[in-house]
């Protein structure tokens, strides 16, 4: 592969992570109620969930998934269901010291599975894959450069929406605005679902 297609790959991969939906909300809710040090666990499994995307894309398995309508369907179900309870989780909280449903953040796992159930990763991953299929010689590097990409592009992505989650926290001085603030990113999390349907 020749060395000035990373920088593409690269670009392409950090734009895909970096831009609005259901991973950058839930970061930025993260970093509003815990921090990014708290927040590590879920950033780490998110950009995991990314990472082992790519690479399943490159082998193949996005297609798989994609191509049968029971999968595809009982994936968009799971994951619906799963960002539905979290956006309603944000919109219920308060400032950060009250206790409640979201007592703790978000775990590795809880990140991967974001991921995992999100049809719209499968899909962007295997854009990718097919995308950039060309300049690689082998599946295995195919893979293994798509995963580095997404993964190192996630963890910088999630980081940023996270610490613009820290700096909100910090402007905000009453439990009205940290309501109003919950709510709107509990409802920019559900409308991110909008996207998994039109797939």
């Amino acid at each position: 592969m020749p060395f000035d297609a990373l920088g593409p790959l690269f670009l392409f991969t950090l734009i895909s992570a970096i831009s609005p939906g259901g991973a950058t909300t839930l970061a930025t809710a993260s970093g509003l109620q815990y921090g990014l040090v708290r927040s590590i666990p879920m950033i780490a499994g998110i950009a995991f969930g990314m990472a082992s995307l790519a690479a399943g894309a490159s082998a193949g398995l996005a297609s798989l998934v994609l191509a049968s309508p029971t999968l595809h369907l009982v994936l968009k179900v799971a994951g619906t269901g799963y960002l539905l309870w979290l956006a309603l989780v944000i919109a219920r909280s308060g400032r950060p010291k009250q206790r409640g449903d979201l007592a703790r953040p978000i775990s590795f796992f809880g990140g991967m599975g974001l991921l995992w159930l999100n049809p719209k990763g499968w899909a962007m991953t295997m854009g990718a894959a097919a995308s950039f299929s060309a300049l690689f010689t082998t599946p295995i590097s195919l893979a293994s450069w798509l995963s580095l990409a997404f993964g190192l592009s996630a963890i910088i992505s999630l980081t940023l929406w996270c610490s613009t989650g820290m700096f909100l926290a910090r402007l905000l001085k009453t439990d009205r605005q940290w309501k109003a603030l919950n709510i709107f990113l509990g409802l920019l999390l559900a409308a991110s679902i909008v996207p998994i349907w039109l797939i």
